[in-house]
């Protein structure tokens, strides 16, 4: 194998796996341990030139970077690090001398930004910096998107939602509420320099079975019946209620059923619960407010009496294998189980919809009728049109929408300024910051001991579940955070070897908690990764590769195992490791995103 190349940005950069995880790839060490030294302002500001939304993210985020947390390997559970997000919101300072500023003298190029969903307000905040006109059509009277429609109140409170989202258009962005665009051929024509749609995905599917035309009345989908919900359209519901479906929207539906009359309300899912799309703590929290979760359960018809809905017939499921290995559901045989209901929300799904879209002006769909995109510029046939967010690539959730918003403004920026979108794209940036103090001193703490994970304290559920503006987390106090924050690894703080520096002494090797640290003779990266002390089995992760030292062996280092405890560079007698935090920098249209 060839020596590393630890300046490449993508070596260390995935080796924090927290920050490769994120789509907008936050920096999580540095603004957990901001927290950790009581700078809430310093971390939420990190957070905000990379996610947007902090307040927002660290109450609803779905938590992508937590699964791939270092601490999940060294015992049950992760670093509460989206809770964290939320201690830097809910205790930083007033943040407005930090903002960047908006040019009065404008650059002469406009750009129409279609739903104020978190995709367009990425795109607009990334752009009104650098003089850009911004012009956003939404067809609510309010912005925020599936922030606002979809997430309840007791999950997001208004207030918060509101700040973040205000923050944005605040800084001058010309807002057409109540006013949806019917056709792109008309927005074409009115002369913006670039588009970006970020209508998200406003269909929700419905269930073609016996009794639904019938009982239409009460048959609710579960996405549209939410934003009635956000709007104050509707406030009551029927004593009993079903929800078909397994993901987050379901668990919202059946929640929110539960503060608005609901006395028994129930939740189905075709498939196992474990399988469920739902996050695991978006089902516990449903099953904590005593409302039961039946998988395995496949709606056939809707049972209805005197004309009006009474109940929804199921078909019970089990999961079997083929002769080929692949999983499927069939019917147990079992007799058809009925569960009466006044009400039945639909929360199986959504499907984007593009009907104002013209199929003649150059924008091409695909064979599901989503646009033709560019994966990494997010522009489309038609140079001028961008997609981002759940009308890019399909339903996903809010921080995936954020890293669509920062790719395709840095795309609208190029465009305006006639630059080819790929060969004149910003690069990543590493640099690497020794953390030494002294002999055996770091600027940052390396105890590893297990910790356990703190649970997010809530509030009596007999005072939220009769208010639906409860909010049900509490969150972390300064002193949860604190101790929560103890539990990260520090990542970002790698492990950096010298080779002219080493003796051989194998000090290293002999300290090591993990076994990840190998002197031996150099191969093929397969065969090496069999003759390490421990087997480097995890082929995600990179090895770390040294030139040969005097022996003519290389130090291997397996990324996957490393703990960045510190203890290599703390025992070497001659300095040949260093802990060096490696700063990552993230590009954004007009370079927004700095440390």
């Amino acid at each position: 194998m060839k020596k590393t190349d630890i300046s490449d940005p993508q070596h260390f950069h995935k080796v924090v796996d927290c920050q490769w995880a994120c789509p907008a790839h936050t920096n999580v060490p540095e603004y957990i341990r901001l927290i950790a030294a009581g700078r809430y302002t310093d971390s939420y500001m990190l957070n905000w030139f990379s996610n947007v939304f902090p307040g927002v993210l660290g109450r609803t985020c779905d938590r992508p970077c937590e699964p791939a947390c270092r601490r999940g390997r060294v015992e049950e559970k992760p670093v509460a690090i989206c809770r964290l997000k939320r201690v830097a919101a809910d205790f930083k300072d007033d943040i407005s001398d930090r903002l960047p500023a908006i040019p009065s003298k404008k650059n002469g190029k406009r750009v129409a930004l279609v739903g104020a969903g978190p995709a367009s307000l990425a795109v607009a905040r990334d752009l009104l910096p650098l003089g850009y006109e911004v012009v956003l059509y939404e067809k609510d009277q309010r912005g925020g998107g599936a922030m606002r429609t979809q997430i309840p109140a007791f999950r997001l409170p208004e207030s918060v939602l509101d700040e973040e989202v205000d923050r944005i258009l605040d800084f001058g962005v010309e807002c057409h509420f109540g006013q949806p665009v019917q056709s792109m051929g008309w927005l074409l024509k009115q002369g913006f320099d670039a588009v970006f749609v970020g209508s998200g995905a406003p269909r929700g599917r419905d269930l073609d079975i016996p009794g639904r035309q019938e009982a239409s009345a009460n048959i609710h989908i579960g996405i549209d019946w939410l934003a009635s919900v956000a709007f104050e359209h509707i406030n009551t519901i029927g004593k009993r209620v079903v929800v078909i479906g397994g993901g987050n929207t379901a668990m919202d539906c059946c929640r929110t059923a539960l503060r608005l009359g609901g006395e028994q309300v129930t939740v189905t899912v075709r498939s196992g619960f474990d399988e469920m799309k739902a996050s695991p703590w978006e089902k516990e929290d449903a099953m904590h407010e005593g409302i039961p979760i039946l998988d395995y359960h496949a709606p056939k018809s809707f049972e209805l009496d005197n004309g009006r809905l009474s109940g929804v017939w199921f078909e019970k499921m089990r999961a079997e294998r083929d002769d080929k290995g692949r999983r499927r559901l069939v019917p147990t045989g079992e007799p058809l189980v009925l569960i009466p209901c006044d009400d039945v929300l639909m929360a199986i799904g959504q499907e984007n919809a593009f009907p104002w879209i013209e199929r003649d002006i150059g924008i091409e769909f695909d064979q599901w009728d989503m646009p033709k995109l560019d994966a990494d510029t997010f522009q489309s046939t038609h140079p001028q049109v961008f997609f981002g967010g759940d009308a890019a690539f399909g339903p996903k959730n809010i921080i995936w929408a954020v890293a669509h918003g920062h790719a395709a403004a840095i795309s609208m920026d190029l465009l305006c300024q006639g630059k080819d979108l790929h060969a004149d794209r910003p690069a990543k940036g590493v640099t690497l910051v020794s953390q030494k103090m002294g002999m055996h001193d770091w600027s940052y703490g390396n105890d590893f001991a297990a910790t356990q994970r703190l649970a997010v304290p809530h509030a009596d559920k007999f005072k939220t579940l009769k208010n639906i503006k409860v909010e049900v987390e509490l969150g972390f106090d300064a002193e949860m955070a604190l101790k929560e924050a103890a539990r990260c690894l520090n990542c970002d703080v790698q492990t950096v070897f010298t080779e002219n520096l080493c003796i051989e002494c194998d000090a290293c090797v002999d300290i090591c908690p993990e076994d990840c640290i190998t002197f031996t003779t150099n191969g093929d990266e397969a065969e090496l990764r069999t003759r390490l002390t421990a087997p480097a089995t995890n082929l995600d992760q990179p090895l770390y590769v040294s030139d040969p030292v005097p022996t003519g062996r290389v130090m291997v280092k397996d990324e996957d195992l490393c703990l960045h405890c510190g203890f290599c560079a703390e025992r070497c007698p001659t300095g040949a490791w260093d802990m060096q935090k490696s700063i990552l920098t993230l590009p954004q249209a007009g370079g927004v995103c700095r440390v």
